[in-house]
């Protein structure tokens, strides 16, 4: 079985591969980026393609699109930090047949990838129940933003300023900047404050 991991961080891909290493069924390879993750699959055409959100240049929800144009059975999984439910509904609106974060348990990891494997949508039965549980409202006032806008909330919200959001998500000050003023505007906000505020109501945890 071929397995594509996608991720910008060399240290998670290491352990990816080394969780899979002991399954002799298993081949694994990777890609840092987008870009370099699509010619992959164009060439390689992997049985299960593995995929963080936070991508240089383009999201993980746009790259699995992008895959699916072009080969609309293909099995996807998007694997993250994050485990709020709105990521997951988001992920599988996009057309991954799988959602684990990047703290579970190795077995889970490669049990996501056997079912997806085998034509089953993974979720965790945590996972599924929150999102049984969503609020409709909190999901239909979430759908408009991005990724990486998300993301940024979410970490207004924790108490991080724009120069620490930065620095985590790996891109300029001034992206995030500019990300702050998309996000007032789609949100209604005035002020940083008032995104803190509309994180807290909406439970961007």
């Amino acid at each position: 079985m071929k397995i594509l991991i996608v991720d910008d961080h060399p240290v998670i891909l290491s352990g990816c591969r080394a969780m899979l290493s002991p399954y002799s069924d298993f081949e694994a390879f990777d890609a840092l980026d987008a870009t370099q993750a699509y010619d992959e699959y164009v060439e390689k055409r992997p049985d299960v393609v593995v995929i963080d959100i936070n991508l240089p240049g383009m999201s993980g929800f746009a790259l699995t699109r992008r895959i699916l144009d072009f080969d609309p059975q293909a099995k996807i999984i998007i694997f993250t930090m994050n485990d709020d439910p709105i990521f997951a509904a988001r992920a599988i609106e996009n057309g991954a047949k799988g959602y684990i974060g990047k703290c579970e348990d190795p077995a889970r990891f490669v049990a996501a990838i056997r079912a997806v494997a085998e034509g089953q949508t993974f979720l965790l039965p945590e996972m599924a129940q929150k999102l049984a549980f969503l609020d409709p409202r909190r999901r239909d006032f979430l759908t408009g933003l991005n990724p990486r806008e998300l993301e940024i909330l979410r970490l207004l919200r924790s108490g991080k300023s724009m120069a620490e959001i930065a620095g985590i998500i790996n891109v300029s000050y001034k992206t995030v900047a500019n990300s702050c003023a998309v996000l007032k505007r789609k949100l209604g906000a005035r002020t940083p404050l008032d995104l803190v505020r509309i994180a807290v109501e909406n439970k961007l945890a």
